[in-house]
């Protein structure tokens, strides 16, 4: 450009700040932010949004907070890009009342929300669990001029069932569908999954039954959550009819697939057949079968099996701190509390954690065991562990 004698301006800088911001590469950003400014070229107020940005990127709101305050409020004019970057940045930084009081303030003064602002409000006031707050800003979404999609449902669902509230995931669910939103197939997924969690296996299925008429076409998450229903209810012609289904329809079975078979045979009290399909799925090449391997042996432990539980637990090359929790909690039911404590030293010794309530318990059987010194000797392992990680 120099050579030609064309000069830079600031379009010409935005376009490479922008560049080096979506490659992480923030000193640059600030380089070339301060060479703009060094040449007379006045940033403005896109320059300053991606500023904002790299702030929030590195773990700084206070200066992009000041970024808004000083430098743009004062001289130029925000757009909604302006806000969203803030509201976003806040959220992501933990900072949601911040976001959530700066909406306020904004839309007093006359700002209009677009329907970006509220999903990304909606998303970062339910990853803090605030799911009230994310409910009413949901509320006054419906209430404005702007219509929900299914990323907005979607996401306060979501929430809801991970909390626990599957009634009021499940409520706005039939909120959105009574309404005539458009929702997709990760929706009916959703929440045909919170259904079988609680037991509304009718409801679930007319879930599906409603994808099919829609035309939407069923994916493996879909058919994983149908695979677990059939299971539940003990329908296996209709879980091997599935399978069948599955490879017609061109799709693969993954790892959750052969698990929640794992998990049924065990619940139907097929151990034997859970045992001979856990060692069919090691000859599938997945990347690892630990999820299958947790399951196994907290189902064989559940179902009385705890020697057989033991044998897989030894046979694993990978266990992290589920499979460890999963079989000391399991042994401590069959007061097995030296044995529990065994396991558990080993979990120490590699890094990983047991939930506290687990290990009080077991500390407190040795103790109910006479077995002080074995207590004592966990106890200063659990404390120094925890040194270690702090």
């Amino acid at each position: 450009m120099r050579e030609a004698d064309i000069y830079p301006n600031v379009i010409t800088y935005n376009s490479l700040i922008a560049g080096a911001s979506n490659r992480s590469l923030f000193s640059r950003c600030f380089d070339l932010f301060d060479e703009m400014t060094m040449l007379g070229i006045p940033p403005d107020v896109w320059s300053y949004n991606t500023l904002m940005h790299c702030f929030f990127k590195l773990k700084e709101p206070e200066e992009a907070k000041r970024v808004l305050r000083e430098k743009i409020m004062p001289k130029l004019s925000p757009c909604s890009t302006t806000f969203n970057t803030m509201f976003n940045g806040l959220c992501k930084n933990g900072y949601t009342s911040d976001a959530l009081k700066l909406f306020r303030s904004l839309k007093q003064n006359g700002f209009i929300p677009q329907l970006i602002t509220y999903n990304i409000l909606i998303d970062g006031l339910c990853k803090s669990g605030r799911l009230r707050a994310a409910r009413r800003v949901l509320k006054e979404l419906e209430e404005s001029n702007l219509e929900p999609n299914a990323s907005t449902y979607t996401t306060v669902m979501k929430y809801c069932f991970r909390a626990g509230k599957f009634e009021e995931g499940i409520e706005v669910f039939y909120e959105m569908k009574n309404k005539g939103y458009t929702y997709d197939a990760f929706s009916y997924c959703t929440v045909s999954s919170a259904f079988a969690k609680t037991g509304r296996l009718e409801e679930a299925h007319k879930c599906y039954e409603l994808m099919i008429e829609k035309g939407i076409e069923l994916d493996i998450v879909c058919y994983n959550i149908l695979v677990n229903m059939y299971c539940i209810q003990g329908r296996w012609e209709e879980v091997y009819n599935l399978l069948n289904e599955i490879e017609q329809a061109g799709l693969k079975c993954d790892e959750y697939t052969h698990t929640t078979l794992i998990d049924g045979l065990c619940r139907a009290g097929n151990v034997d057949g859970a045992l001979k399909h856990l060692r069919y799925m090691d000859t599938l090449g997945f990347d690892s079968n630990l999820v299958a391997y947790n399951c196994m042996v907290d189902r064989l432990c559940k179902a009385g099996y705890i020697n057989k539980a033991l044998r897989i637990f030894d046979t694993m090359d990978i266990r992290d701190s589920i499979t460890y929790t999963s079989l000391v909690h399991n042994l401590c039911e069959e007061r097995r509390f030296l044995k529990a404590s065994q396991v558990l030293l080993v979990c120490l010794k590699q890094g990983m954690k047991v939930f506290r309530p687990t290990q009080r318990v077991v500390v407190k059987g040795l103790h109910s065991s006479g077995l002080y010194s074995e207590a004592r000797k966990l106890q200063s392992k659990i404390r120094l562990a925890k040194i270690l990680r702090s």
